[in-house]
């Protein structure tokens, strides 16, 4: 399993316009392609997610995830804010970088867990933020996932 294969060119915004944590959860939501009903579904439960603790790991990245019905299979966007945003990670610096991860409450492939996984590995990777924030288009950051290998 290849982190590149949840993603796709027109699930990734370089230039998120968002200034608040909610703003930018509804414009990532919006990568997703639902309808309204199922965008305003999805953005309670992320809320609720974030509402136990901040899904922003450190590093200028963030990744908010939850199950629900709105999906019928994993679902992943990727989004970045290079002046940054305060999430409330647990590093107390802006959010600059973010993955969004949404699976079915019940998966029967099970890569709801090991995607966020490879996502915080990929995260971790000593070049990857000054990367991300290199990028020009969507394309790159594919090729990006690709060369690392997660």
């Amino acid at each position: 399993m290849e982190l590149r294969e949840f993603f796709s060119e027109d699930a990734v915004k370089l230039d998120l316009e968002g200034t608040t944590k909610d703003e930018v959860l509804k414009e990532l939501i919006g990568l997703l392609g639902l309808d309204d009903k199922n965008e305003a579904m999805l953005f309670k439960m992320l809320k609720r997610r974030e509402n136990l603790g901040s899904t922003g790991i450190g590093r200028g990245i963030a990744i908010p995830h939850c199950r629900s019905l709105v999906v019928s299979k994993l679902r992943v966007a990727f989004g970045r804010k290079k002046d940054g945003l305060d999430f409330k990670a647990i590093d107390d610096k802006p959010v600059q970088f973010f993955f969004l991860i949404v699976a079915p409450p019940l998966e029967v492939s099970n890569q709801y867990l090991p995607v966020l996984g490879k996502i915080a590995q990929f995260s971790k990777e000593p070049d990857v933020p000054d990367r991300l924030l290199t990028i020009t288009q969507p394309a790159e950051f594919m090729k990006l996932l690709e060369e690392k290998g997660v």
